[in-house]
C-alpha cells in the first residue's frame, strides 16, 4: 500500500505509543497502517523571521514532522486571514470579515511554505490528504512545484453559498485553487453542492462523469460525514469518573443536567441557548427546582478582538441569570471556560440528561454524536440539536432538531427533553446508534482514502 502523507494546520505529537481520542485517533490509524508522515504547525511561535526549523520524530511507523511559525507568519497566516476572513465567512458571518492584503499574503506564503517543505520527503506513489480551510491553496502550490501525486482535501467547516463566500476579495484564486486537489471533501450536501455551484458559476466549470471539470482538470467533489469511534466513546463514558466529575454529580444531588461543550465562538450560539434556557425557566418554572445547566467553553483564539467580545457578553448573560434565578447554594447555570479532557467529559456527556448542541452554522459537531454515544441504553438522555449543524442532517430521525434563532422553540425542545418519557427516549436513541455505527470514523476515513487512492 502507498505511504499516506496527512497535512494538517497543527499537529500534536502524542507523548506516548498512541494520540489522544477523535479525529487524531482516525488520522494516526490511517498513518500506521499504510506508514507515512504527519506535516503540520507545532502550535509555537518561534523568534526569528521565517523558515523555521523542521523537527521529525518517527513512532509506530509514523513520522511527525512540525515546525513553529514565525510571529509575523502567525499574525497573518493564523490570527489574521485564516479567523478573521475565512473562518467568519465560511461560518456565514460576513459582518465580522476583516480583510487585510497583507493577512491574504501571509495566508499564501504560509501555504508556500508548507508545499515547499512537503516536497522533498514525497515519494512517487505516496497519497497526500489535506485538512481544512488553513490550507485552502496548498494543492495548487504542490501542483507548482511539480508533485503529481494525488492529493485529497477535505474541509471541515461548511462551506458557504455563493453570495456569502464572494464576500471574501480573493475568492476567485482560492476556489481555482482548490481545483488542483483530485478530490474535494465536504461534510454535507449542501456544502459540496455550494462549491460546485459557485465552480460553474464563476469558474466555467461542467460536471462530468467522473467528477467536476474545470479547464483541463478533473475534480472529485463528494460528501463525507465525519464520524466518531462509538465503542471508544462509549468504553469511556463507562469509566469512572474523574474527582471532578464526583463533586458536580454530589452538588447538583438529584438535579437533571442540561450539558453543553463547545469552544468559545460566536458560531456556537451560545448567547442564544443561554436566552433558551432563561426562557425555559419562565415557561416552566418547576424545572428551577430540579435542573441545571453546565456549559463548557473553553477559550480560543483570545487574541482575536472579536473573542474577546464575546466572552464578556457571556460572562453578563450568566451573571443576570444566576443572579435572577439562582438560590443560596444552587445556580442554575455553571458556565466554565476550563479545557477538559475526554476522560472527564465522555462520562459527564453520559450522565447527563439533555445534551443541548445548536451552532449557528457547524461543519459536522462531533459532540453531538459523542453525547449520543455515551448515553446508557437502558435510560439514555435525548440529544437537542441545531438543523445548522452538520450532524443534523444524519441525526433528525432521534435528535430534537431545533433553529438556534428560535429561543421560544429552543426552549419548548428542552422542556420536551426532560419530560420525554423513558420508552421514546429509547426509541430515539437505538435510531441514533444505528446511524452512528454505520457512519463512523472509520467508515470516513476509509471512504475518503478509497476515493483519492481510486483515481491513482
Amino acid at each position: 500500500m502507498s505511504r499516506l502523507i496527512v497535512i494538517s494546520n497543527r499537529v500534536a505529537v502524542p507523548a506516548g505509543a498512541r494520540t489522544p481520542g477523535g479525529l487524531a485517533v482516525g488520522l494516526y490509524d490511517a498513518l500506521r497502517d499504510s506508514g507515512g508522515t504527519w506535516l503540520g504547525w507545532n502550535g509555537e511561535i518561534g523568534e526569528g523571521p521565517g523558515d523555521m526549523p523542521l523537527s521529525s520524530v518517527t513512532r509506530d511507523n509514523i513520522t511527525y514532522a512540525t515546525f513553529p511559525l514565525a510571529q509575523r507568519d502567525y499574525d497573518r497566516f493564523y490570527r489574521g486571514f485564516s479567523n478573521t476572513v475565512l473562518w467568519p465567512a465560511f461560518h456565514y458571518r460576513p459582518d465580522l470579515l476583516r480583510y487585510r492584503r497583507a493577512d491574504y499574503d501571509g495566508y499564501l506564503e504560509v501555504n508556500r511554505d508548507f508545499a515547499r517543505r512537503l516536497a522533498p520527503v514525497l515519494r512517487p506513489d505516496d497519497v497526500i490528504w489535506v485538512h481544512d480551510y488553513h490550507l485552502l491553496p496548498l494543492g495548487q502550490y504542490c501542483r507548482d512545484l511539480g508533485v503529481r501525486n494525488r492529493i485529497g482535501f477535505f474541509l471541515h467547516i461548511p462551506f458557504p453559498a455563493a453570495p456569502v463566500f464572494e464576500t471574501i476579495p480573493p475568492h476567485r484564486d482560492l476556489a481555482r485553487a482548490m481545483c488542483a486537489y483530485d478530490v474535494a471533501g465536504f461534510q454535507t450536501h449542501a456544502d459540496a453542492q455550494a462549491f460546485s455551484d459557485y465552480c460553474a458559476t464563476n469558474l466555467g466549470a461542467v460536471a462530468a462523469p467522473e467528477g467536476l471539470r474545470v479547464n483541463e482538470r478533473v475534480l472529485r467533489v463528494d460528501t463525507y460525514p465525519i464520524g466518531i469511534d462509538v465503542d471508544e466513546v462509549a468504553a469511556m463514558a463507562r469509566k469512572k469518573g474523574s474527582r471532578q466529575l464526583v463533586a458536580l454529580k454530589s452538588e447538583l444531588a438529584r438535579r437533571k443536567l442540561i450539558i453543553s461543550v463547545d469552544r468559545l465562538d460566536y458560531s456556537k450560539g451560545l448567547l442564544e441557548r443561554f436566552a433558551a434556557f432563561e426562557h425555559l425557566l419562565e415557561i416552566e418554572p418547576d424545572h428551577g427546582r430540579d435542573v441545571s445547566f453546565v456549559q463548557l467553553a473553553p477559550s480560543s483564539r483570545a487574541d482575536v478582538q472579536g473573542y474577546r467580545e464575546i466572552r464578556r457578553e457571556l460572562d453578563r448573560a450568566a451573571g443576570r441569570i444566576n443572579g435572577k434565578w439562582g438560590e443560596l447554594g444552587w445556580a442554575p447555570l455553571r458556565y466554565i471556560n476550563r479545557q477538559y479532557n475526554r476522560a472527564t467529559l465522555m462520562p459527564l456527556l453520559g450522565a447527563s440528561q439533555v445534551g443541548l448542541v445548536t451552532p449557528l452554522r457547524d461543519g459536522m459537531n462531533l459532540v453531538a454524536k459523542e453525547y449520543v454515544a455515551s448515553q446508557p441504553q437502558d435510560d439514555p438522555g435525548v440529544l437537542v440539536l441545531s438543523r445548522f449543524a452538520g450532524a443534523a442532517h444524519d441525526m433528525q430521525d432521534g435528535a430534537l432538531i431545533v433553529n438556534p434563532y428560535d429561543i421560544e422553540g429552543m426552549a419548548h425542545a428542552l422542556n420536551m427533553a426532560l419530560r420525554m418519557p423513558l420508552a421514546e427516549r429509547q426509541e430515539r436513541h437505538q435510531r441514533l446508534m444505528r446511524i452512528l455505527r454505520e457512519r463512523d470514523l472509520a467508515a470516513w476515513k476509509n471512504r475518503f482514502l478509497g476515493d483519492l487512492r481510486a483515481g491513482g
